[in-house]
């Protein structure tokens, strides 16, 4: 694709994009997979010290923890995205806070916040559910898909 619009350019584009590309810094791959692994196992660390208290110290089984401590986790990210920390620690960590639910409800909070001012409905609502959408279409499309094939896969017979 980059060959395409390199051939489509002009001779003056094509030398300055040579020359941007010289100049340009190199990305540090290896820093920011390592930085995005260690922070989305951290998240993980936490969300499990989460669940454990819940286990320990409220009585539920493993099983009934794992949706509160969902819940605590998102409470958590909208509380450091309204503060403006998340968005600090997300630029340094990368993909590792964005891929957990954490990142998700950083991505909610933080349109919801930018588009307060153009009302409740069409800013608030319309800005946090255009980015939400999709992400639920694809998890109500997959999740059906899914089902089906489990449903395939283990056959319609009576048994377990």
């Amino acid at each position: 694709m980059a060959n395409n619009k390199l051939k489509k350019a002009t001779p003056v584009q094509q030398e300055y994009q040579r020359l941007a590309k010289q100049i340009e810094p190199k990305r540090p791959i290896l820093k920011n997979c390592l930085r995005a692994f260690l922070t989305g196992g951290l998240i993980c660390v936490v969300g499990q010290a989460i669940q454990e208290m819940f286990v320990h110290f409220a009585g539920f089984d493993e099983e009934k923890a794992s949706n509160p401590t969902v819940a605590v986790l998102i409470f958590i990210s909208v509380v450091l995205t309204s503060l403006g920390v998340y968005d600090k620690f997300a630029q340094w960590a990368g993909a590792g806070s964005a891929v957990p639910v954490t990142g998700f409800a950083n991505s909610m909070a933080s349109a919801a916040i930018e588009h307060q001012s153009e009302g409740m409905v069409l800013g608030v609502g319309g800005k946090m559910f255009k980015l939400a959408g999709p992400v639920i279409v694809f998890g109500t499309v997959a999740a059906f898909f899914v089902g089906l094939a489990t449903y395939v896969l283990k056959g319609t017979g009576g048994g377990h």
